[in-house]
């Protein structure tokens, strides 16, 4: 049974609504609307003014269920990662996100971090947040696919997130939170897939970071295995958001600038 949308609507709208909805496109775009007139703008335009719909990025938009009430979009949000999944393309949760939703930290993120190719700026949409990191196409890799919503959603896998927040650990609270979800996830990801990742991401900070990590972590056969890889001459810092200051640890040419104290997590 097709759902009734009579509420303030022409019969037009409604039945456009109505269709959608029956065919599970709560995320559609304006050809989706073409069987019903030959001015899709001004059916949308009038659907966003009674708040039936919401715009999410050009051409595209969300359909406000009949339970969000007399206020419609206003009262409506959707999956953070949902909204991201049609913004952008190609793309993948990422960062302090996936490190989330992976288990791997009990902090919330402020905003959904989206890794993506193509330079977008942050917005903000039915009060979410996205964020958005461009990477390199050679970055693209290591993601696996979730279903949220009856959605498919790309995300980054346990051992990507792990490697890209040592990439760039400003978009995940800072190393020390990174080291954190590494020592808690040790027993639970792929060693040898995680070292293979920091090798194929391009950054030898990476290598020299997640050595001295998986080391003071006591990960034997990751840093066993890092400690043959060629590092760069040159001194990176542990966590790229501090002050350039602290001990040198001649073997990773790490300066660190930040003290890991794994006994401070065990209670």
């Amino acid at each position: 049974m097709i759902t009734s949308y009579s509420r303030t609507l022409s019969e037009r709208e409604a039945k456009a609504l109505s269709s959608l909805s029956y065919a599970g496109k709560t995320i559609f775009t304006t050809n989706d609307l073409k069987e019903f007139t030959n001015n899709p703008k001004n059916l949308l335009d009038w659907l966003v003014r009674k708040k039936w719909i919401q715009k999410i990025k050009n051409g595209t938009y969300l359909i406000a269920p009949l339970n969000a009430g007399t206020n419609g979009t206003d009262n409506y949000t959707l999956h953070s990662f949902i909204l991201a999944s049609v913004l952008v393309e190609p793309y993948y949760i990422a960062y302090a996100s996936a490190l989330n939703y992976h288990g791997l930290t009990d902090q919330t993120p402020s905003a959904t971090y989206v890794a993506t190719t193509k330079p977008r700026n942050s917005k903000t949409i039915l009060n979410t947040k996205i964020r958005f990191v461009t990477i390199p196409p050679h970055k693209m890799f290591g993601t696996e696919e979730t279903e949220i919503e009856n959605r498919k959603i790309n995300i980054a896998s346990k051992e990507k997130t792990l490697i890209d927040c040592i990439d760039h650990p400003e978009h995940c609270g800072g190393i020390e939170e990174v080291a954190k979800a590494l020592y808690f996830a040790k027993n639970d990801i792929d060693q040898t897939k995680l070292v293979d990742f920091a090798q194929k991401i391009r950054n030898k900070t990476v290598l020299k970071r997640l050595g001295y990590l998986t080391e003071i972590l006591c990960i034997e056969n990751a840093v066993e295995t890092l400690s043959t890889l060629p590092l760069s001459s040159g001194y990176s810092l542990l966590d790229c958001s501090l002050k350039k200051r602290g001990p040198i640890v001649e073997k990773w040419k790490l300066v660190i600038n930040v003290t890991i104290e794994p006994s401070k997590w065990i209670t």
